[in-house]
């Protein structure tokens, strides 16, 4: 990998499906839980990066934006990346890489976290733009941030671009092709809906897209995303559902590779409308609505379980989930069908 000024071409992560995972909390009504920070619950949190790797993921996001990150503090976010490291590597998952986020506006302190998530395990670095001035914000200033923090970063980076949580700050696709040169930038995730600057930046011919790798945040666009030039998807509904996005990446690349047909485009758009179908719930509510849905469908984690202001869940009684509850129970069942597939097929 590229650090400190290195003209080292650092790797991208491998393709495939990755979760940006929930960081979890004890729930309310346990003993060590408080109303200000409740602690980590690292114990759910391996049970449920484990129920990802075996569902076909392959790799986790920790401490990106549905993982919280505002929320916790430094030593926590070592104890965090330490544990699932761990419960991966005892697991025999030493393959999937952990992409550890950082979300601070700082140069310097972007680094401090990178250099303590690379010492805590993590493989590589989801860097998010940094939005707090973005009206006065220009595409130079933008570059420039991202490559003085390539340049001293001891981690690939991945630029995360996020206008929802970014003040609305615009990274254009000139600029991203620009900072794909760099040797130590590997990719990018594209968290926003606008599929003519993905275009612009998965198809471009001014970028050597063996080297940096473009992901698209949002599952409901995971097939344009692929059929443009995209390799995968970070994807929050994967969080609940691994073996149902899953499918869907591994269906186009298999049948790419043979020779797509009409009946495979016909499968896959149909798969791609149940992704649809409940990433709205996660498009509506983010991590408050992945809580929900692990703790509902999987029973992992409680969805009482969080830091203010998004502790507590749905509110009782105002029929929230209702209004998901059978398109999620139908996507359960269609994740049990694949497992049973998987199963059958070992």
């Amino acid at each position: 990998m590229a650090s400190n000024g290195s003209k080292t071409q650092a790797s991208p992560p491998p393709q495939g499906i990755y979760v940006p995972s929930p960081t979890f909390f004890v729930a309310e009504g346990t003993s060590s839980y408080n109303t200000t920070s409740p602690p980590l619950d690292l114990e759910t949190q391996s049970k449920h990066s484990l129920f990802l790797v075996e569902g076909g993921v392959r790799g986790l996001v920790l401490l990106g934006s549905t993982g919280e990150a505002i929320f916790i503090k430094p030593e926590e976010r070592v104890q965090l990346l330490k544990s699932q490291r761990k419960a991966l590597d005892d697991a025999g998952f030493k393959d999937r890489p952990i992409i550890a986020g950082t979300a601070t506006q700082n140069i310097d302190e972007t680094l401090q976290l990178i250099k303590e998530s690379k010492d805590a395990g993590a493989e590589y670095a989801m860097v998010l733009s940094p939005g707090y001035f973005a009206p006065a914000t220009s595409q130079s200033g933008i570059a420039k941030w991202f490559t003085q923090v390539a340049d001293r970063s001891p981690l690939p980076v991945m630029i995360y671009h996020y206008p929802g949580v970014t003040n609305n700050l615009f990274i254009a696709p000139s600029t991203f092709e620009q900072l794909a040169a760099h040797p130590n930038i590997v990719g990018t995730k594209l968290s926003h809906g606008i599929i003519d600057d993905q275009a612009l930046i998965a198809a471009s011919p001014k970028i050597d897209h063996e080297h940096f790798y473009v992901f698209t945040g949002l599952g409901q666009n995971l097939l344009p995303v692929l059929a443009i030039g995209g390799v995968a998807a970070i994807d929050g509904l994967a969080g609940v559902f691994p073996r149902v996005v899953v499918r869907l990446f591994d269906m186009f690349n298999q049948s790419l590779a043979k020779g797509m047909s009409k009946k495979d485009m016909d499968e896959m758009r149909l798969l791609q409308f149940r992704i649809c179908e409940g990433e709205k719930l996660v498009a509506r509510w983010g991590v408050v609505g992945m809580k929900e849905a692990c703790d509902r469908i999987w029973g992992l984690g409680s969805r009482t379980g969080g830091r203010l202001p998004l502790a507590g869940g749905f509110e009782e009684g105002d029929g929230e989930w209702s209004k998901w509850s059978k398109v999620f129970e139908g996507l359960k069942d269609l994740e049990n069908q694949f497992k049973s597939e998987d199963t059958k097929g070992k």
